[in-house]
């Protein structure tokens, strides 16, 4: 435990009392000589926010001060909600109370109102320790005197003041970034200077270069990576072919979809005289080319991860990498690290080896070929594939194996359709359909997932630094009231408190192919904790695994690439007490680096499709569907189409009756009709509206034909 955690558990003992930063020095038995490091130290933790100083000058930590460290997340009328870091309610905040803090800064906030009958505790924000971002995307708009600009992001709610001087030469209506040069305070708007104009809203791919600007992507990599890049040769040295495992005559191949080009994993397999089955996965040696702090390394780390953006991706590593040298394309020399794994019929590795290798896939595949192969039986790809028939029927007899172990120990296995936005020439949305997971897709599923568990076991008993991916246990409130819905839906389920994944998978096999299939999932889903990378091994609960990392995709995640560089010095015995030092700080920033950037990476994926989404239904305003209510809530209930959109039909467009939210059983119900909307239900609806600039889309219900005839038979009467 390093003196910053110690500091913070010390004041978070009940018995302990604010100190004076010489009482914590005495405390900590600190020399005279450490003493002005210590103070350091401490002056670092109170500016990250870690602990607060008082009046006086004793420290303490936030939370048993009546305070709350978090950041801010703004809404479009002016208020805000306090995201705390640690695991607390969010608290509401007063257009009154944001002392100029604006939505994405960390800040500091007093509890002015606890929690009572359900309503938010509500705070006020006393310190604002960063600030989310100097610069922010909108459109500009000239007035006589000034300009401004109205934030892109409706949850920054002020207008940013440009004064004539500092417009640099934007006009109304295009869209720009500008800086803040003065923030704002308790009457007044922040100011501003246009430092880039990025074009006029509507031209072509404006919108997601808006999307991109907005989480600060980048868009080129440096010169200085470029041309590291570019000196590295097409050829592998003559070292590594005699240093390696040569399985260049090892039958393998990559299986990806068809617009694929960073192809990092390759499988091949072998039946067994014992009758196991023998599965290599085969993943792309990018450790050899991204050496420790290179240009590369450096770049790659500060990314993260690669974003898929529909029709563009923003790599993680240069072209010449991730489409060239690292991408184990079909029938040309490839380095490679292997991970071989005896697999016995019930799904256990009874035996692996790791190795570096020199590797030549025989077929680039399709998750399609391969799905019209085993599933279609088409004849024509099969005779065409011939040589690797049996290999994917091997595949697919060892995917079920494991799947079927997977679920028997309670992996919960979420059937969530995911969409995919089909765009024309223009960047127009013309088609939004369910993404298939078939046969294909399930084979590099589990195979991924059984050597991603075998290297994290390996490296755990190894004892070495390391990048776990982790998922914590749920929030057992969260569960409860996933709990109480369930069983108002009429399943029974075993429920104890330490909740197994197996009690949660249990539900999600019971209600397959129900109407409230998406809903309960979905429900599931936002009870569970996000996963993340971290250097210590707490297991995967939805996975039900002990080990698991990510060891399959060093193209285009940094954790990846970071545990290949840790696993072949290991297997070389070239870690010594110096590297395990220097690996432990290394592998904790990367960890949290790579979980802020796949964050990142979430939101503007997310956010593209909500926007094509959006722009696809703006076409279909008065156009009829059949959905299902996939959320309520007190301001109306939202309905998802088979093609995965989502809109909302308010409250006050059920012109019926009055409804009331029932919070426990999440359905509203009619105050005189008693008819109630709840969550799995059918719905026939309207699009009605759709705003594109917030990702909005408004639905209305559809009388069904009978209740329509009823009614106007009422009314001849």
């Amino acid at each position: 435990m390093n003196i910053r955690e110690a500091v913070v558990e010390f004041m978070r003992e009940k018995a302990y009392k604010p100190m004076s930063v010489y009482e914590l020095a005495y405390a900590f038995n600190i020399s005279k000589d450490e003493f002005m490091m210590f103070q350091d130290t401490i002056d670092d933790m109170e500016k990250d926010g870690e602990i607060i100083k008082t009046r006086t000058n004793h420290y303490g930590v936030p939370e048993r001060m009546g305070l709350v460290v978090g950041k801010l997340q703004g809404h479009q009328k002016g208020y805000g909600f306090v995201i705390p870091e640690i695991n607390e309610p969010d608290v509401f905040i007063s257009i009154a109370n944001m002392a100029g803090a604006m939505h994405g800064d960390k800040v500091i906030a007093k509890i002015t109102k606890e929690e009572q009958g359900g309503k938010r505790r509500e705070g006020e924000i006393i310190r604002i320790l960063k600030r989310g971002s100097k610069t922010i995307i909108g459109t500009y708009e000239d007035s006589k005197n000034f300009g401004f600009v109205v934030a892109d992001d409706k949850r920054i709610y002020q207008d940013i003041f440009i004064p004539k001087s500092e417009r640099n030469g934007a006009k109304t209506g295009q869209i720009v970034i500008v800086e803040i040069t003065s923030w704002p305070e308790k009457r007044r708007n922040p100011e501003g200077r246009i430092v880039e104009v990025l074009g006029n809203k509507g031209d072509r791919g404006i919108d997601i270069l808006t999307i991109i600007k907005k989480h600060g992507l980048p868009e080129e990599f440096p010169s200085k990576v470029e041309r590291y890049a570019e000196n590295i040769p097409d050829e592998i040295p003559e070292e590594e072919y005699t240093r390696r495992e040569d399985l260049r005559n090892l039958q393998m191949v990559t299986i990806d979809g068809e617009d694929a080009k960073d192809l990092d994993d390759a499988v091949s397999i072998e039946r067994l005289s014992n009758g196991n089955f023998r599965l290599g996965v085969h993943i792309a040696d990018v450790s050899h080319y991204v050496r420790e702090k290179n240009p590369l390394d450096r770049e790659a780390l500060k990314r993260g991860t690669s974003v898929y953006l529909i029709d563009r991706v923003i790599p993680m590593l240069p072209k010449k990498l991730s489409n060239g040298i690292c991408s184990l394309n079909p029938k040309v020399d490839r380095l490679a690290l292997s991970c071989f794994m005896e697999i016995d019929r019930s799904g256990k590795v009874l035996d692996h080896k790791i190795v570096e290798s020199v590797i030549k896939t025989n077929e680039r595949m399709t998750y399609t070929d391969v799905t019209m192969i085993l599933r279609d039986k088409d004849e024509d790809l099969i005779k065409r594939y011939e040589y690797l028939y049996d290999d994917f029927k091997a595949m697919e007899e060892l995917c079920n194996i494991l799947h079927k172990k997977r679920m028997g120990r309670g992996a919960i296995d979420f059937e969530f359709e995911e969409s995919k936005i089909i765009l024309n020439e223009k960047g127009k949305p013309i088609e939004i359909k369910p993404y298939e997971r078939e046969i294909a897709n399930r084979i590099i599923e589990e195979f991924m997932l059984v050597c991603n568990e075998t290297i994290a076991e390996h490296m755990f008993w190894a004892n070495i630094p390391f990048v776990y991916r982790i998922h914590e246990d749920p929030d057992e409130e969260k569960l409860n009231i996933f709990h109480e819905f369930v069983h108002n839906l009429g399943y029974a389920v075993k429920w104890t408190k330490d909740v197994h994944p197996k009690s949660l998978q249990e539900i999600i096999e019971k209600i397959k192919g129900k109407k409230e299939e998406t809903v309960v999932s979905t429900l599931l889903l936002r009870s569970l904790k996000q996963a993340r990378y971290a250097p210590e091994c707490v297991g995967h609960f939805g996975l039900a695994a002990k080990y698991y990392c990510h060891f399959t995709s060093p193209i285009r995640r940094y954790p990846d690439l970071i545990i290949h560089r840790i696993i072949k010095e290991y297997i070389n015995g070239q870690i010594d007490e110096n590297r395990i030092n220097r690996l432990n700080k290394e592998v904790e920033y990367a960890s949290k680096q790579s979980s802020e950037m796949e964050r990142v990476a979430q939101e503007a994926e997310r956010e593209v499709d909500d926007l094509k989404k959006a722009e696809y239904m703006a076409d279909r305003i008065g156009e009829v569907f059949d959905g299902i209510i996939s959320s309520v809530t007190g301001f109306g209930v939202f309905v998802e189409l088979p093609n995965t959109i989502e809109g909302l039909i308010h409250i006050s467009d059920f012109d019926d009756d009055y409804y009331i939210f029932d919070e426990k059983k999440l359905s509203l119900i009619g105050e005189k009709t008693k008819k109630i909307y709840r969550l799995g239900d059918e719905a026939k609806v309207k699009v009605s509206k759709v705003d594109i600039d917030l990702r909005e889309i408004y639905f209305e219900l559809v009388e069904e034909e009978e209740d329509k005839e009823e009614t106007d038979e009422k009314i001849n009467f």
